[in-house]
């Protein structure tokens, strides 16, 4: 089965980049932040070409289906295409200290455990998975939360070029806490990553520190045709 992942197994790590890590600034006042450049577009070129391939995929979903937005996305399936598996991997590394600070949680230090970690708790389906836009398609506010068990940040890579391959289409994202809403629209370039919180973060507030929550959508595609790879840390159930 595509879906079993033999986690004993030392994944490849040597086809992805080395991405910076996310501004700490950002990140606590936010809840997300930027990564530059995480990709190349010949990279970007070649994640987006596997979107064809039905035999890397565990599923398809149409949103409309589902009252999600407009457009659709799949998930992949075990095991993951090598960049895919190595931007995983490499990302978490990168994000794990900052999920302990946040969650006071003692996450492992490399995702194969915390995946084992979700596989005991009866999430065994992989997350990571490609979005496909084209025009009036959009994506609703929502939150990636599979199961009892999940990694509080996660990853959004831009395939497409804005404004030579797509228009509109921009990530939003809505930080909400004591009923009042603040809105932000990411502007990413081609190959830019945005981390985002899974759920919510302790963000600052005038008495110290605030459970603040997160969820994230994309606004309506005008023109063009536009690929995300999402990279979820924990497994589905």
């Amino acid at each position: 089965m595509r879906d079993s992942l033999p986690l004993d197994t030392p994944a490849r790590t040597d086809t992805g980049p080395d991405p910076q890590a996310p501004d700490p600034h950002s990140m606590a006042h936010c809840g997300s932040a930027r990564i530059g450049r995480l990709l190349t577009a010949a990279q970007c070129r070649e994640l987006r070409s596997l979107y064809a391939e039905d035999r890397l995929f565990r599923s398809r979903v149409v949103m409309a289906r589902h009252g999600f937005g407009r457009g659709e996305y799949k998930y992949f399936a075990y095991p993951l295409p090598p960049l895919v598996q190595s931007l995983r991997e490499t990302l978490y590394r990168r994000l794990v200290d900052q999920a302990r600070a946040w969650s006071g949680r003692d996450y492992p230090s490399g995702l194969a455990d915390f995946l084992r970690e979700c596989h005991a708790a009866g999430q065994h389906r992989p997350t990571p998975l490609l979005l496909r836009y084209v025009p009036g398609d959009f994506n609703c506010l929502h939150q990636d939360l599979y199961g009892a068990l999940y990694f509080p940040l996660q990853v959004a890579v831009l395939l497409s070029c804005p404004e030579r391959e797509f228009t509109g289409g921009e990530m939003v994202t809505r930080a909400s806490r004591n009923g009042q809403h603040e809105v932000r629209v990411h502007a990413l370039a081609q190959g830019d990553a945005l981390v985002l919180t899974t759920r919510d973060w302790p963000a600052p507030s005038a008495r110290g520190r605030a459970r603040t929550e997160l969820r994230h959508g994309v606004s309506t595609l005008r023109s063009g045709e536009r690929h995300v790879l999402g990279l979820v840390f924990h497994d589905a159930t």
